[in-house]
């Protein structure tokens, strides 16, 4: 073989033909050396993407533990003990809300009918809401307390328990509260906004159309008629009666007969004693102990999942904005 042909051999033909110089041993430790550090990199890349999504997943399990506590929950729980039955009234009470009455009164139910509750303790923390909801509430207790005479049901406040969450109060047997509670306001309300200077300002006129004489009463962008005021004022009163009524039969001769009770004030626990609207300062614990002589409490409080919770207080932020703007009121015992 001649030196040219033996040159030759060194050189590999491409697939056009032409040969092509191959690399020296230097050069294929580079490439193999930066082809394997690109790998190193996209596993490291791969591990550390592993790695931050478990962590936005441990980190959303832990917040939907943190709100919803009872998540894992299978239902109200029967203790086989005995045991002092508790359902929760927390936040506005109004409809599809944590503190609806259907919510209320299926979980006051379930600790009436357990075989083992001794007793039952609603733990109130609310500033109140609507006056049909509330009225649900309180009739359900009183015919629980019928049906299961041998149980007694408690009231207990913790931070607030204010117009319809107290209306839902008197229904109980006995109500406690903490000495810096807010209690009563036994009132009714309904508040609003009215335009009409305002467009008189802008130039803009309002136009509406009825086919009853009443039917815009109370449109907030056209002046107030005096008749329709004391109409709606009307109403008021008549559910504030229906209120006043409410307290008096639950709480009897306890309570103190003085107009300023049922004016809408609302007073401290301690102040609240005095007038006769709660019977003792205890908290719930101290209830169960001391009074009903059961140290196991069973929650009873029906559940929502999360999502629910979020959505209802979504939509009702949403609705109050809307109402706000449009300054239409509601009646409402807060």
């Amino acid at each position: 073989m001649t030196e040219n042909q033996n040159s030759n051999s060194n050189y590999q033909r491409n697939d056009r033909g032409r040969f092509n110089r191959p690399r020296s041993s230097k050069e294929w430790k580079l490439i193999e050396k930066m082809v394997m550090s690109s790998q190193d990199e996209h596993r490291k890349a791969r591990r550390w993407g592993i790695f931050f999504k478990s962590l936005t997943f441990v980190y959303l399990f832990v917040m939907l533990m943190i709100f919803n506590p009872g998540m894992w929950d299978s239902g109200t729980v029967t203790a086989s003990e005995p045991h002092v039955g508790l359902v929760d009234l927390k936040g506005m009470i109004m409809d599809d809300s944590e503190a609806s009455a259907d919510r209320l009164v299926s979980g006051l139910r379930d600790a009436f009918e357990a075989e083992h509750s001794k007793g039952v303790i609603l733990r109130v923390n609310s500033p109140g809401g609507s006056p049909v909801q509330s009225g649900l509430v309180y009739r359900e207790v009183q015919r629980l307390k019928q049906l299961h005479p041998e149980k007694k049901v408690y009231a207990v406040i913790t931070d607030i328990g204010a117009s319809g969450a107290y209306y839902i109060s008197a229904s109980a047997d006995e109500i406690y509260a903490d000495p810096a509670s807010l209690v009563g306001s036994i009132g009714v309300v309904s508040d609003g906004f009215g335009f009409v200077g305002v467009m008189e300002k802008l130039g803009v006129e309002r136009r509406v159309y009825t086919s009853g004489t009443n039917k815009a009463m109370l449109d907030p962008f056209q002046p107030e008629d005096p008749k329709q005021k004391e109409f709606f004022s009307s109403i008021l009163s008549d559910v504030h009666q229906q209120f006043i009524d409410a307290v008096k039969e639950g709480r009897g001769d306890r309570i103190k007969d003085d107009d300023i009770v049922f004016s809408g004030l609302f007073w401290s626990g301690r102040q609240a004693l005095e007038l006769g609207l709660v019977d003792g300062l205890a908290s719930p614990g101290q209830v169960a102990r001391e009074i009903i002589g059961q140290e196991e409490i069973v929650d009873y409080t029906p559940r929502v999942s999360p999502l629910q919770a979020f959505t209802s207080r979504l939509g009702v932020s949403m609705a109050d904005r809307l109402m706000a703007t449009l300054g239409i009121g509601t009646i409402s015992l807060k």
